[in-house]
């Protein structure tokens, strides 16, 4: 599972916030217990804004009520841990249609489907693609870009890779399913 952080801007300081692998561990246990799989923990905002995602999969995706359920479970056992030392806000939630990627595994998964990948700043002159993903082999992610450019990214340098969801294609076939 990929870890995602909170940097906190303190003044030219950065530091950074997660949970404790315990934690992390008891919160997937929580998941698990629902048949779900969690997927991440993100941290986003600061202070008494800062809010704590979780988020799950499952194989049918992702009911309300499971979601409900582990969102009461986690709140007990944060609420015990105090992971934070102000308010925060739980979320529990799918990864969504345009998912991101959380793991090596989601290249397999999704290899032949359309993806947004943004690549770290400074990373020679490509700042974003949009392609079909053909593989990733070696720590490299190998796309084949919507110009025609058969290109190769080095994983590490891979700040964010999304589902790329053709918006125009799903609202016309909502429309034809009437």
């Amino acid at each position: 599972m990929a870890h995602f952080f909170y940097w906190q801007q303190k003044g030219l300081k950065t530091e950074r916030m997660r949970l404790s692998p315990k934690l992390t561990g008891q919160l997937r246990a929580i998941a698990e217990d629902e048949e779900l799989e969690l997927l991440a923990t993100e941290i986003h905002g600061s202070g008494s804004k800062m809010i704590l995602r979780l988020v799950v999969e499952g194989p049918e995706g992702v009911p309300l009520e499971k979601c409900a359920s582990i969102s009461r479970q986690a709140s007990a056992l944060l609420d015990v841990e105090s992971p934070f030392s102000h308010h925060y806000t739980l979320e529990v939630s799918s990864p969504g249609l345009d998912r991101k990627f959380y793991s090596e595994k989601d290249y397999h998964t999704f290899t032949g489907h359309q993806v947004l990948i943004r690549m770290v700043p400074g990373f020679r002159s490509l700042r974003r693609c949009i392609g079909r993903l053909k593989r990733l082999k070696n720590g490299t992610i190998h796309v084949l870009a919507d110009d025609g450019r058969e290109l190769e990214l080095p994983l590490d340098q891979i700040l964010e890779t999304r589902l790329e969801i053709d918006w125009s294609r799903v609202m016309k076939e909502g429309k034809t399913n009437r």
